[in-house]
């Protein structure tokens, strides 16, 4: 069970962007919140209804709030209304395009440039895994629970689990290499998990090594949301153009929810046409929460237009 925070020791002025346990704490707090302004957000709904319905004072809420997302409550839920979906996906073709030149730098591809990747061979794919050996263990992230499996040649799998759901998150990611033997080792995989979701470690002189393990087409679904920039999105069917193949925007849709690498290959940033937030396989709350936090980091909320 999560302990509670001391609401006591928050700063006037809450640190932005928090990791590891402080944000798994966090994000306990905020879950409820979270899960309300993105069902309602259309309503607006106030800080003080917010808060009361955590059972916070207002400002409290706010300190917690801005010290996991580096947002308030209020720039978060401009953060994930359909204006602000629209804005990321202004130019979502050309963001494909020119996505490694010049003119998308700075906080934008930090997350970008810190991950360099492989691919495991068609054949260790068609062997469901067979002869692989996977670590995985679970630890706390700003959106709960990660579960991160690793193999020798560096990370393979990222998943999220709500509290209680632990096992059906390890079955699933188990499931996608049936043949592959897995052990429990969170020692090694804790080094991944603090490195993740720590913005200051995106250094890309030190880069995280990905190994991807799915078919040609997942592969290259998979290596093509890589060059979407943090703070951008991009669309089904301008990926399924990239690919050359312009009809095939259900089968990048399903390459992407296969996604086993979440978070870390951004298939939260592929939106539908229009703006709408499309599916996302660990629950669409975690895919604005993931989108909300990226906004906090990158800069300036987008104003709605």
């Amino acid at each position: 069970m999560t302990k509670a925070l001391d609401l006591s020791q928050l700063a006037s002025d809450p640190k932005p962007i928090s990791i590891g346990e402080e944000a798994a704490e966090n994000y306990a707090i905020v879950r409820q919140t979270l899960k309300r302004i993105t069902e309602d957000w259309r309503d607006q709904p106030t800080l003080e209804l917010l808060a009361k319905e955590a059972g916070l004072q207002p400002i409290q809420l706010q300190r917690v709030f801005a010290r996991w997302a580096g947002l308030t409550p209020k720039q978060f839920l401009q953060a994930i209304t359909l204006d602000h979906a629209k804005a990321l996906l202004r130019d979502t073709a050309s963001v494909l395009d020119a996505s490694y030149e010049v003119g998308l730098s700075g906080s934008s591809r930090l997350h970008d440039l810190f991950v360099t990747h492989e691919a495991m061979t068609p054949g260790d794919y068609r062997n469901r895994g067979a002869g692989l050996k996977i670590a995985y263990g679970f630890h706390p992230s700003p959106f709960g629970q990660v579960l991160i499996m690793t193999t020798e040649k560096g990370l393979a799998g990222l998943g999220f689990a709500d509290p209680g759901e632990e096992d059906n998150a390890l079955s699933d990611m188990c499931e996608r290499w049936p043949a592959a033997s897995f052990h429990n080792d969170p020692e090694a995989t804790a080094k991944y998990a603090g490195r993740v979701f720590d913005p200051q470690k995106w250094q890309e002189d030190q880069p995280l090594n990905i190994v991807m393990i799915g078919t040609d087409f997942e592969i290259r679904v998979w290596q093509t949301l890589l060059k979407i920039p943090m703070g951008k999105a991009t669309t089904y069917s301008d990926i399924a153009a990239c690919l050359g193949k312009p009809k095939a925007s259900r089968a990048v849709g399903t390459a992407v929810g296969r996604n086993p690498i979440s978070f870390v290959v951004p298939c939260h940033r592929v939106l539908a046409k229009g703006g709408k937030l499309g599916g996302y396989h660990w629950g669409l709350t975690r895919k604005r929460a993931i989108l909300g936090w990226e906004t906090g980091l990158s800069g300036p909320v987008l104003e709605c237009v």
